[in-house]
């Protein structure tokens, strides 16, 4: 960490922290901005009632209650002196959205942190814990994922998702009025802990750093329901979570510290779509401790230098907020702050109103080609644990398409979307997440070769040997990605996600996930399984077809194959054989083939014996394509191998 003396001598601009920028009172046209702004902001439910509030302090209430029992009835378990049993104490502290007092009307999620004296061990919490919390009737959906950076059990509670992760102080007991923005409780704890402690610790540091509270709290709502509207909300996926668009609206009422929240959101994107990343966002000085821990700084650390878009939280140790932010999803949110700031012009102008600012990404418009990942299980706990883990490694498959020097972006929609209900009979329980690709202008007309299944076979294999090296590893798991065309969606998607929609207003809030519809073959196969396709699909990809010549595909069983020019001369063909169908191109100087799914060489699941494998032979000037898959897990029959010339 750099030395006290040396902060002290870097100039008032140094990190991005400068005075204020402007003092000035609002003005009557601010309020009514302000005004008509909350009114737009209405309908979307950002504003929490009376009653739902009510609820959420009740159901805090009672796991207040409930952790407090369990440590007690741990330190009896423990042989613990009943002096020291009966003042063990035990205390739930949140923080995030609710802690900041911008919690949403409908959206039901808190963050809390569990803190527990020395006793009690990071084991107890997943084991002992896990299991008692099982055992009640108001909890849902549980599942623990103890290997994530911070730790956490989510769970819901009568109604209420709850998010909990957990730190032991060095304390024989936790009392009620503990305060954790002392340094001293970090004292001897180990790194999960202080991490855990850190997400109550940062909240409580940023609301102090606010100059007004109140426009703190009415910006950061709007700008909230911005990103969410415009997908650039998921931490996990490599955007920004609600503690970092907590730090930039923070940062923004410090530069401006009288204004209204109308010209703060103006602010906002007028600032940050002209920030010189990776220049951090800072809303204090660096700071040492006595502790000595590591802390967020490139003048020290070599790896810190090669984050992105740098948003470091105030409270020690000073940490990176937004290490999962990539070059792709840096440039997807630069582009929205750019949006939005041409629109937020447009209404302080009287041009436009607010309603326009929150109006949604179309994402299923904005690309012409697209990656379907689809993970299935057979139950719904299995499920839960293995979306868990492909979400949270979702980031991995967008670093490697953009390590691919033909893909300028790789951009992954936050939202998840679920199967329909043959999916569900055929492979039990089925998420899908979309990725919409931007390729590379070609500099000439020579066709390339361009192969994309390295980086997904990477990010495949990677989820599986995780989920085995954690044991949660199941028969029916699977992961697959497919290739599709802008064109292709409405196989996987209602039409209502699909349609072009030039302005949705309020009255398309409410999306419908359910009921997508996707054409199956009689197979049983998922609808991302390209290889099981019918020729019932091939009207809609006529057009493609007719771009290569004497192409002899069997009537008897069509498959799905797809050939496309993308930019500049470069030609990619997708194709899925059979074992009926014979395919023979023979003008085709460069192909993709992309389909990958099952677990790597050396991962096992339970009753799964055979390996699924992809291979791709790219031939330049001759007439062949080849391919190897292995049958279906269930079958466990022999490799087949398909030689469109051969047969």
């Amino acid at each position: 960490s750099p030395s006290t003396s040396r902060q002290q001598n870097q100039p008032q601009g140094h990190y991005g922290l400068t005075s204020p920028i402007s003092l000035a009172p609002p003005s009557d046209k601010d309020h009514i901005h302000t005004q008509k702004l909350i009114e737009a902001m209405k309908p979307f439910g950002v504003f929490e009632d009376q009653e739902e509030l009510y609820h959420r302090t009740t159901v805090l209430g009672k796991l207040n209650n409930f952790v407090r029992e369990w440590i007690s009835e741990l330190a009896e378990s423990k042989n613990l002196p009943p002096s020291i049993t009966e003042q063990v104490g035990g205390k739930i502290f949140t923080f995030g959205s609710y802690r900041l007092g911008v919690h949403t009307k409908g959206s039901s999620d808190i963050d809390a942190l569990c803190v527990a004296p020395s006793h009690v061990e990071r084991s107890d919490f997943f084991q002992s814990f896990f299991e008692k919390l099982k055992n009640l009737e108001e909890v849902k959906n549980l599942r623990a994922i103890e290997d994530a950076y911070v730790p956490v059990i989510k769970f819901e509670f009568d109604g209420i998702e709850i998010d909990l992760v957990f730190a032991k102080l060095s304390l024989p007991t936790v009392s009620d009025d503990l305060d954790l923005r002392d340094d001293s409780c970090l004292k001897s704890l180990d790194i999960r802990c202080i991490r855990s402690l850190n997400g109550s610790r940062v909240t409580d540091e940023i609301l102090r750093l606010v100059p007004n509270l109140e426009n703190f709290r009415l910006t950061l709502r709007a700008v909230k329901l911005w990103a969410k509207r415009r997908g650039v909300y998921s931490n996990i996926m490599g955007f920004l979570g609600g503690v970092s668009w907590a730090m930039l609206v923070a940062r923004i009422c410090q530069l401006y510290p009288n204004a209204l929240a109308s010209t703060l959101v103006n602010k906002f994107f007028l600032i940050f779509s002209k920030w010189d990343w990776p220049k951090p966002v800072l809303l204090k000085r660096l700071e040492e401790s006595f502790l000595n821990l590591p802390v967020w700084d490139p003048r020290v650390n070599p790896s810190d230098r090669y984050h992105v878009m740098p948003i470091i939280t105030p409270a020690y140790p000073q940490q990176n907020s937004t290490y999962n932010v990539s070059v792709s999803t840096r440039a997807v949110m630069v582009e929205e702050f750019q949006r939005g700031l041409e629109v937020t012009d447009e209404i302080l102008k009287g041009k436009s109103d607010w309603s326009k600012l929150f109006e949604p990404l179309n994402f299923f418009q904005k690309y012409k080609h697209y990656i379907v990942l689809t993970a299935s299980a057979f139950t719904e706990e299995h499920h839960l644990n293995w979306i868990g883990l492909v979400e949270s490694k979702i980031r991995v498959l967008v670093g490697n398409l953009e390590r691919n020097e033909f893909i300028t972006i790789a951009h992954v929609q936050p939202q998840s979307f679920p199967g329909n209900k043959d999916l569900y009979k055929q492979s039990g329980y089925v998420s899908m997440w979309f990725l919409g690709l931007v390729f590379k202008k070609a500099e000439s007309t020579v066709k390339t070769n361009v192969d994309l299944t390295h980086g997904i076979q990477s990010f495949t294999d990677t989820v599986y040997r995780q989920a085995s090296a954690l044991n949660i590893l199941k028969e029916g798991m699977k992961i697959e990605a497919t290739y599709v065309k802008r064109k292709q969606l409405h196989y996987f998607l209602p039409a209502g996600t699909l349609q072009k929609r030039k302005k949705q207003r309020v009255s398309d809030i409410s999306q419908n996930n359910s009921g997508l519809q996707c054409k199956r073959s009689s197979l049983g196969e998922s609808c991302s399984d390209g290889s099981k396709d019918r020729d019932s699909r091939t009207p809609s990809n006529s057009s493609s077809l007719n771009k290569i010549s004497k192409l002899d595909i069997s009537t008897a069983e069509t498959e799905r194959l797809y050939v496309f020019e993308v930019v500049g001369g470069m030609w990619f063909l997708i194709l899925w054989p059979n074992s009926k169908s014979q395919v023979s191109p023979t003008e085709m100087e460069a192909t993709v083939a992309l389909r990958t799914s099952g677990p790597p060489i050396g991962c096992t699941i339970p009753g799964y014996n055979t390996v699924c494998q992809l291979r791709t032979c790219f031939v330049q000037g001759q007439q062949k394509l080849s391919g190897t898959l292995i049958a279906d897990p269930k079958s466990a029959s022999p490799k087949q191998h398909y030689s469109p010339t051969s047969k």
